[in-house]
């Protein structure tokens, strides 16, 4: 691959991935993490001698295995790491409790918050339920799309009842150190429990491209997928929030780590 030949020119897909795999591997330049790959354009290339339709197959292949990621619009790219998500770890009072957000738990390199909105709104019926709001009644609503090296990885909207945020900085943009969390705590409502819910799923178009003036997370429309996540905090018996997420799936690693002896069926949701 390195020099124009008849032997290049006959590369599979197989094989020319494993070439691609190794070099990212062994961090050639060029490949190493971070880096833009060349275009299809420029792998079909006489200097390169590997088939446009050779080359994507193997491109799709080392997206599937997590080594490379595709931004729409921008190329395809040496996967930097994924963000391990580590529960429960990043939602443990220790962390918001020292006036840490849930995000620096999870990398050296955290997520920033941007485009944070606030208002009251008529929420999604499943979290009016949890939060024991009437049908048609107000909720607070936090909106916040995370950037990470100028890329967008995740939507997160947080609903909260308005009973217990009303005048407090919750309804601020930037809630200070600890976030949401902490701020409830000093009302005397700080999360004691929470439960997330996951699933995996193709992203919507407006998860994709934006809606209403947001901006979406510009994921490719082809092969794509997101982590939807529906987290429950509670303050003893009452759900004090309803945390909706969309995480995009090439960026973050799920991990869960706890106790064997930590498992009680009151945890769970219906």
């Amino acid at each position: 691959m390195d020099n124009a030949s008849d032997q290049t020119k006959k590369h599979s897909a197989e094989s020319f991935a494993a070439e691609l795999r190794r070099r990212i591997r062994e961090g050639v330049k060029g490949y190493e993490a971070g880096a833009k790959l060349p275009t299809l354009r420029e792998f079909a290339a006489a200097e390169m001698g590997v088939a446009r339709g050779v080359a994507e197959k193997a491109i799709d292949r080392l997206r599937a295995e997590g080594l490379i990621e595709s931004r729409r619009g921008s190329g395809s790219y040496v996967r930097v790491g994924r963000i391990p998500r580590t529960s429960p770890g990043r939602l443990s009072l220790e962390q918001w409790g020292r006036g840490l957000s849930i995000q620096e738990h999870d990398a050296a390199n955290p997520p920033k918050a941007v485009d944070v909105e606030v208002g009251n709104v008529v929420p999604p019926s499943h979290v009016a339920e949890a939060l024991g709001v009437p049908a048609g009644g107000l909720v607070l609503s936090r909106y916040r799309r995370y950037v990470r090296d100028r890329r967008s990885i995740q939507l997160a909207t947080a609903y909260l009842p308005t009973d217990l945020t009303r005048g407090t900085r919750i309804e601020h943009t930037d809630t200070g150190p600890g976030g949401t969390f902490a701020r409830l705590a000093e009302l005397g409502f700080g999360p004691t429990r929470f439960v997330e819910r996951v699933i995996s799923r193709a992203p919507t178009p407006e998860e994709i491209d934006g809606a209403d003036g947001r901006d979406g997370l510009g994921l490719r429309r082809e092969g794509s997928l997101v982590f939807e996540i529906t987290r429950y905090a509670y303050a003893a018996d009452r759900c004090v929030e309803v945390s909706l997420m969309v995480l995009d799936a090439e960026a973050y690693e799920l991990v869960y780590a706890f106790s064997a002896e930590g498992f009680h069926p009151e945890n769970t949701v219906s």
